[in-house]
């Protein structure tokens, strides 16, 4: 861990090699913000918008919209199997379903084929956002998403089969963040620059409250949404293979969260980053060429008991797509034997060569958290 003490308040970054834009941001929050003991960057931390993603910061008394992010509740589901292998034509059966029974990228449910209402978490008209949608909802709620959220069938170190979903809460995230945040922008409280993009809002006024129950729906909505897609994969599991489900373990990955650090009260914001309390069971992906890891937190203070979210960018998404090779990254993958999503060039956003080193990352972060399983792809399905 290294300490950059060139703002107000110390940086302190569990990742080695930060590029300077991430540093400027992170300097930023720093000089600008009401941060309480110091701002935190995970070994994945890379360039985001207003706050690095892979970032964790507490504020006395004061919340960020954009240091929560676009993505409220993102975040990882991971189903251990009672399966101790898995056949080709079993794997391909499944993800045949998984395709037909789970809209993926920018599609949601038909609204014949939508979850109940009845499913979703209870809201009223005081959320503003969350009942202005209120109508799409379950048309939303048991879908993936595009970008960099997947399904992934995984071999673990512990003999067993795992699936892993990654995503979060759909539209309804992004338009709770961008309204919360064009309203901090007027309000400028702190007197903030809008061009670094930070603005927040105290916790004791009427706005910061609507925010934080609208983030909280956020939360559970996200939750729900991985929850409606894992119950459909165990289905298709259980169909093709006739197996039973061992282990459940769910985490977000964007939100804040009203805690209590060196005896004070604070709002922690983990913007791409997960909580790791002491024996707290987390998740860390990887690419879809490499390991994930099941961890346990370790509950490191320094940290603000939190830990990376996954292996984090190298590339930005046009960059990858402009200087990585396809066939390459085919051939990398091919060789590794994984049913992969990279088939044109487009695809390259998401080639494990756009990612950092996840054996380094978790190399950089033992101080955080302890490896309690390595999961291998075997099969991914990517939008």
């Amino acid at each position: 861990m290294n300490i950059i003490k060139e703002g107000k308040i110390d940086i302190w970054s569990w990742c080695v090699e930060l590029e300077a834009d991430c540093i400027n941001q992170a300097l930023n929050v720093a000089n600008y913000l009401p941060v309480f003991k110091h701002v935190c960057l995970m070994p994945d931390a890379h360039l985001g918008y207003g706050l690095p993603i892979g970032g964790v910061v507490a504020l006395r008394g004061a919340i960020s919209p954009n240091m929560v992010g676009v993505d409220i509740g993102c975040g990882m589901g991971a189903v251990k199997t009672g399966l101790k292998k898995i056949s080709t034509e079993q794997i391909k059966r499944i993800m045949k379903d998984i395709r037909s029974g789970i809209p993926l990228g920018f599609y949601k449910h038909k609204k014949d084929k939508s979850p109940p209402t009845s499913i979703l978490p209870e809201y009223d008209e005081k959320m503003e956002v969350v009942y202005s949608q209120r109508k799409v909802l379950s048309s939303q709620v048991g879908t993936l998403g595009g970008g960099n959220h997947f399904i992934e069938i995984q071999k673990g170190s512990d003999g067993h089969i795992w699936f892993m979903v990654h995503s979060g809460s759909r539209n309804l995230g992004f338009k709770v963040a961008k309204h919360y945040n064009l309203i901090a922008e007027e309000l400028d409280f702190g007197k903030i620059p809008q061009n670094i993009s930070l603005s927040y809002l105290p916790v004791d006024t009427d706005v910061a409250r609507k925010y934080v129950a609208e983030m909280e729906y956020c939360l559970k909505f996200a939750a729900l949404n991985r929850s409606v897609m894992k119950d459909r994969i165990m289905e298709f599991f259980a169909d093709a293979t006739g197996c039973d489900f061992l282990e459940d373990v769910d985490i977000h990955h964007n939100y804040a969260s009203f805690e209590t650090h060196f005896g004070e009260d604070v709002v922690v914001h983990r913007k791409g980053a997960t909580s790791a309390r002491s024996g707290e069971i987390g998740i860390i992906p990887g690419s879809q060429g490499t390991p994930s890891y099941i961890v346990s937190g370790k509950g490191n203070p320094d940290s603000f008991m939190s830990c990376s979210h996954g292996a984090g960018r190298r590339l930005g998404r046009r960059k990858a797509v402009k200087t990585l090779n396809l066939k390459e990254e085919i051939d990398n993958l091919d060789k590794k034997g994984i049913i992969h999503s990279i088939r044109s060039k487009n695809n390259l956003d998401e080639a494990p060569s756009a990612y950092k080193d996840i054996d380094v990352v978790m190399d950089e972060q033992k101080d955080l958290v302890d490896i309690v399983t390595r999961l291998m792809p075997i099969a991914v399905i990517k939008e």
